[in-house]
């Protein structure tokens, strides 16, 4: 039986065919190879207009800070999500903001990431009438434009890690938003391997929602005004 499979593999794929199965793989992997470099290179651009220190950060009437989940799916806090409302916490004590919209997924009752954010800010004393909610950022793209769209913002800075600040602010001033980011603190490279990862192939697909499929926000919804 084995010998037979062998001979029909071998009759099936015969030499030509596996060479031109080589080249056809060689140069998909080369496109693709490329297309992530170009997309890394085009959204890093960003970075001229992210901060590390806050005391260099200009003042924004609002901060948008991109959700992420509390918890990690193994157990245990999720960095990204602590080092995130510390980098909201420092800019709001220094001055450099005075009102937060926390916009992230709520996808289902049980997970809802602009809540467990809020909780978290007000736990660090960050009054409840300076924070908004968008229940609707399910992705960056979402959280940016929704906050032009539906909170009415053209200025303001965006909080997640550069990686992800660099890429809402393309998408930002793709827009004709002007948008800088301050940049929480990235976690180490062991625990952040995937998503930095995630993050090459995020990023050419970021070029694909802008300049081939022009996409917009999941929802947009009622008019909320930031006082």
């Amino acid at each position: 039986m084995l010998t037979r499979v062998i001979q029909l593999v071998t009759t099936i794929f015969t030499p030509r065919l596996r060479r031109n199965l080589r080249r056809t793989i060689m140069t998909l992997s080369v496109t693709l190879f490329l297309l992530l470099w170009l997309a890394n290179q085009v959204i890093s651009h960003g970075r001229q207009y992210t901060y590390d220190d806050v005391a260099s950060v200009p003042y924004n009437k609002v901060a948008v800070v991109l959700g992420t989940s509390k918890y990690l799916v193994g157990g245990g806090l999720n960095q990204y999500f602590e080092n995130r409302i510390d980098a909201t916490v420092r800019l709001w004590f220094s001055g450099k903001i005075t009102q937060i919209i926390v916009s992230g997924d709520n996808a289902t009752m049980s997970y809802n990431e602009p809540r467990e954010m809020r909780r978290e800010l007000l736990k660090r004393g960050i009054p409840a009438h300076a924070i908004y909610s968008d229940y609707a950022g399910f992705r960056t793209l979402d959280s940016i434009l929704r906050a032009h769209g539906v909170f009415g913002q053209t200025q303001f800075t965006v909080v997640s890690q550069r990686f992800q600040n660099e890429r809402a602010i393309f998408l930002a001033r793709h827009h004709h938003l002007d948008v800088i980011g301050f940049n929480a603190k990235d976690v180490d490279v062991y625990t952040g391997f995937k998503t930095r990862v995630r993050e090459f192939f995020a990023r050419l697909w970021c070029l694909f929602d802008v300049y081939i499929w022009e996409r917009e926000p999941r929802f947009m919804g009622e008019q909320i005004e930031v006082e």
